[in-house]
């Protein structure tokens, strides 16, 4: 039993000793070659401890030491919320490209690595800031438009019904509410604004137009009114006017007959 134990770890060194590859590093040092697997037979990489900084925080990484920068990178897009792409890393005052891998640049464990971000990220972030910033005020301004809309919207509701049910309408007041809305409309018009804020602009912009037309429709239908009235006015007057006209004939057509009897009678 005792023979056959031993041949037994014998021929696992073995194993180990031809699973194992050896490969010279820049400087000529001989180091164990890298062997990603998960058989029994390959030796995996050992894991190194290292701290990565980035402006006043500190991440604390643990990876295979024959991991590349880009994975480095991966992995701090989930801490950092900073994406691969807009990430610089420097190790001992040099930035390292994606493909490097850590331990052929030198990176053990108590190692520290710098994460920048790149000008260009900060500069599209800063663009980004100022442009959501001034959707936000473009939006408020058209809410401050919608709210007095909404006042006016409400005499012009009132006008209508009254209009529907017969009620005199004084021009005056139609006139001001149109002028009143035509000043909201120009401040629509002023507004400069992306997204959402441009969508509730359009939409504002529509419902005023709507109201003026309402208004329109309103004029016209007092101004025919009016119409109508006038039209019936001159046609008694031309009654009238005929009526006088028969009576002053007949009067006349009289006159002269009874003047005739008079002359015959003397």
């Amino acid at each position: 039993m005792m023979k056959t134990s031993k041949r037994s770890k014998q021929k696992a060194s073995q194993e180990i000793e031809v699973a194992i590859d050896w490969e010279v590093r820049p400087g000529g040092m001989l180091v164990q070659k890298r062997v990603v697997g998960s058989d029994p037979g390959c030796v995996t990489a050992p894991i190194i401890k290292f701290k990565v900084s980035h402006e006043s925080y500190h991440h604390h990484i643990s990876l295979p030491s024959h991991s590349t920068f880009g994975d480095l990178k991966k992995i701090l897009a989930r801490e950092t919320n900073l994406e691969a792409k807009d990430q610089r890393l420097l190790f001992r005052g040099k930035e390292k490209g994606d493909d490097e891998h850590l331990d052929m640049a030198g990176v053990k464990d108590m190692s520290k690595v710098i994460l920048l971000e790149d000008p260009a990220s900060k500069e599209r972030k800063l663009v980004d800031k100022n442009k959501n910033h001034g959707n936000l005020q473009a939006y408020d301004a058209v809410m401050k438009v919608r709210n007095e809309v909404d006042k006016l919207s409400d005499k012009v509701a009132g006008l209508e019904t009254s209009a529907k049910n017969g009620i005199k309408i004084v021009e005056k007041e139609v006139e001001v509410l149109t002028e009143l809305l035509m000043k909201e409309l120009l401040k629509l018009d002023g507004i400069e604004a992306e997204g959402e804020a441009k969508t509730q602009r359009r939409i504002e912009v529509h419902r005023v137009q709507r109201f003026v037309d309402i208004l329109d429709s309103l004029k016209l239908i007092k101004s025919k009114n009016h119409s109508d009235k006038r039209v019936a006015a001159v046609t008694i007057t031309e009654k009238w006017e005929t009526f006088e006209s028969g009576i002053g004939s007949h009067v006349h057509q009289t006159s002269t007959k009874i003047t005739k009897d008079w002359e015959q009678f003397d």
